[in-house]
């Protein structure tokens, strides 16, 4: 029994450490240990039955004792009251009834002794029977909580793994290429939106000076300042 709750004291004080080796699976260890319960179990409740067996045995041939004590001190009465009523030779019963209350001593003595044993094993019983409810109690529990060890177990590999992929994708870069991409797409834009501005500038007034040379004017275009001094020069009204 003490490598029983030694090996008790070992899983739950393993079950306390929040650390365990990288080498060794937690719930693997924690499957064998409760296995290992399992089979201490099994060897108590043997050994309990046997003990049980060996009460009951005890119990059966202690009252037994008691009950040929009795009997024996009966038959001695029996023989001298024979023997008062003539029924049998005075001697011969003495001879008897001396005979009879020596097994009565006997059988007392017996009696007495087989209730010493049967006291301590019933103590034996009932402190086995004690400790077996302690280990079955304590398999329940650990059962329990290998359910939850093993749903936690899953949950850890999955956010741990999804956490590793998140983790990679920012170590690659992959943000900032996005960001050197988008500040790129959107130079490329700004130059794309410039030239536009220049074709479409560049058209009208190539179409304007062309159409006031071949005298197509509907107007005169408004003159700027310099425009007004190089005709004045020029001599031109």
């Amino acid at each position: 029994m003490a490598g029983l709750f030694s090996r008790i004291f070992q899983l739950g004080k393993a079950e306390a450490h929040s650390v365990v080796d990288a080498m060794e699976d937690p719930i693997k260890m924690t499957e064998q240990g409760i296995r290992d319960l399992k089979k201490d179990l099994q060897e108590s409740m043997q050994s309990l039955a046997q003990v049980k067996g060996v009460t009951m045995r005890l119990r059966n041939d202690a009252e037994n004792q008691k009950k040929m004590s009795v009997s024996m001190e009966r038959k001695a009465m029996a023989l001298l009251q024979s023997a008062q009523e003539g029924k049998v030779e005075p001697s011969e019963a003495e001879r008897l009834a001396s005979e009879a209350l020596s097994r009565k001593e006997d059988a007392s003595q017996k009696a007495l002794s087989l209730s010493k044993d049967l006291q301590s094993q019933e103590g034996m019983a009932n402190q086995l029977q004690k400790n077996v409810e302690k280990l079955r109690s304590t398999i329940q529990r650990y059962e329990n909580d290998l359910i939850t060890l093993r749903a936690r177990s899953k949950t850890a590999k999955a956010t741990r793994k999804l956490n590793e992929q998140i983790a990679k994708v920012d170590s690659g870069g992959t943000i900032a290429m996005l960001e050197k991409m988008k500040a790129k797409v959107e130079e490329d834009e700004s130059l794309a939106k410039a030239y536009g501005e220049i074709a479409d500038t560049g058209e009208d007034l190539d179409a304007q000076i062309d159409k006031a040379l071949q005298g197509g004017g509907s107007g005169s275009l408004p003159q700027s300042d310099s425009l007004a001094a190089l005709k004045a020069k020029m001599g031109i009204s």
